[in-house]
């Protein structure tokens, strides 16, 4: 293939995979906006974001499928064209029904653009360049979510937060060109059978289990009927799923996929580096916002060494992948991660601006060392006729990783503020000293409406402090389990293409 083609795909390629982890984050510092402007309570509003996640995770799966039936090509430029359409109708979305439907549909065409984009790249490169080619392709991947907050800050604060959908407009129409133009289609198979009851049964699965993790603090947990629903659902819906997985002459999924050790370890790995990256990111810009007082771009500024970070990190560990294989810059990226995390979990809103941006930036070298390697030895070993199938599927673990971190730490958040709300405000009686003189006794006066009020504020306060730092502790402790795991990745081996998806 000519280097100039090669190059145009490359970059094609990179655009509709930017685009897409753009939105899992562009939207977070937008939701105060979008709140007021659709008039929702913050739990209806956090479905702006989980809609799309969860219709990502879903739809992932049968990315393999799709391709392999109606062409690679073909499903990508229509992922494309899908995308950049909903995009715009979220842009355009009137009622919080509309802007959570239309995210949904966002999130279903959006979920083949990071699977097919890393599918092609490897077929389209030689073995001994792949390296240097997804460590590129793996910058503007993870840089996505982590410069959304800036530009959806920017683009809230000087325009509205429509925007930040109209931003793929571009983006989309320049991908989708260059893959009509210069992407050829590898031969398909007509006959090929979608297992529609795998694919139902881990899509109820998923769907469920995602919607319990939504609503469960709201509705109390398993004291709610609606719960006790999704959890059977779930349950039954993975039940159903191995069973078919395991009976079925043509399953889903293949079987072969999980005999690999390095897939196995790829997939459980890059779900805990979504989990880690998009919960850390979905919790700090609130915190900068609410508790530190951070305008929507300064917060987007600050999580900006994120990106420069990965950025570095990608680079390097491209360059030393061959030479110490995956094992060590895995491991170094999630001990790195554990160090970043440590920082964060002493945090303050009287932080200075500079710990914020060096945590940050050293979280940013912990996601690069960690995923650029997983996306190369993740599929080393495996044979390449299961590699598209097996991309769906890393991409879906990352994607279930991203959803499960926000909603479970989200969850996390609201029941430890109450929890605290509650331990402190014990302590604040009119028999406490404390309150009883000075300053204390002429602003937190409890004996009237205003002051008990403003001594509300600071219990409040105070105990959101005290649950976010709960919450980063927790992700420490959640990296700093997973570190072992990077030590039974095997050394790998090439892996001879057999499809070509460029001329």
């Amino acid at each position: 293939m000519p280097k100039a083609i090669r190059a145009i795909l490359t970059v094609a390629i990179m655009l509709a995979a930017f685009m897409q982890t753009l939105d899992t984050t562009i939207a977070n510092v937008a939701l105060p906006y979008m709140q007021g402007s659709m008039s929702a309570s913050q739990d209806e509003i956090n479905w702006v974001l989980t809609s799309y996640l969860v219709a990502a995770a879903i739809m992932t799966a049968p990315t393999g499928f799709l391709a392999a039936r109606f062409g690679t090509s073909r499903v990508f430029v229509m992922a494309i064209i899908g995308f950049t359409l909903s995009s715009a109708l979220c842009g355009m979305a009137r009622s919080l029904d509309e802007i959570v439907f239309f995210r949904l549909l966002q999130g279903m065409c959006g979920a083949a653009l990071v699977p097919l984009s890393q599918s092609v790249l490897f077929d389209i490169y030689p073995v001994e360049q792949r390296a240097s080619a997804i460590a590129m392709w793996g910058t503007g991947v993870m840089t996505g979510p982590v410069i959304g907050p800036i530009i959806g800050g920017w683009l809230t604060q000087n325009y509205s937060w429509r925007w930040v959908f109209y931003l793929n407009i571009p983006f989309g129409i320049a991908a989708a060109i260059g893959l009509i133009v210069f992407l050829k289609d590898a031969p398909r198979s007509r006959t090929l059978r979608l297992d529609w009851i795998g694919f139902a049964s881990l899509s109820l699965a998923i769907g469920a289990f995602q919607t319990l993790l939504d609503r469960g603090e709201t509705l109390d947990w398993f004291s709610s009927h609606e719960i006790i629903i999704e959890t059977c659902l779930a349950g039954l819906g993975l039940y159903i799923f191995l069973v078919q997985t395991a009976l079925s002459p043509k399953p889903f999924l293949s079987p072969a996929m999980f005999a690999d050790t390095n897939f196995v370890v790829g997939i459980i790995l890059i779900a805990v580096n979504g989990l880690i990256m998009f919960a850390t990111l979905a919790l700090l810009s609130p915190y900068l916002e609410e508790l530190m007082n951070y305008p929507g771009l300064t917060a987007g500024i600050v999580l900006a060494p994120r990106g420069v970070g990965i950025i570095l990190a990608s680079i390097v560990s491209a360059r030393l992948l061959a030479r110490t294989g995956a094992r060590p810059l895995v491991a170094f990226g999630l001990l790195t991660g554990v160090y970043a995390l440590y920082q964060i979990i002493s945090w303050t809103p009287d932080i200075s601006e500079s710990s914020v941006l060096i945590a940050g930036f050293i979280q940013g070298i912990s996601i690069g060392f960690t995923a650029m390697p997983l996306n190369i030895s993740t599929f080393s070993t495996l044979p390449a006729a299961l590699r598209t199938e097996a991309t769906g599927i890393f991409a879906l673990m990352r994607n279930i990783g991203s959803a499960l971190g926000i909603s479970v730490t989200g969850a996390i958040l609201e029941s430890g503020i109450q929890a605290n709300h509650a331990i402190l405000a014990a302590n604040v009686t009119p028999f406490n000293r404390n309150l009883q003189s000075g300053a204390a006794a002429h602003f937190w006066n409890a004996a009237t409406s205003q002051g008990a009020a403003a001594l509300d504020g600071v219990i409040t306060r105070q105990a959101s402090i005290i649950a976010y730092n709960d919450d980063f502790r927790l992700m420490l402790m959640l990296i700093a389990a997973s570190v072992p795991l990077a030590w039974l990745l095997r050394p790998e081996r090439p892996v001879i293409t057999i499809s070509a998806h460029a001329e």
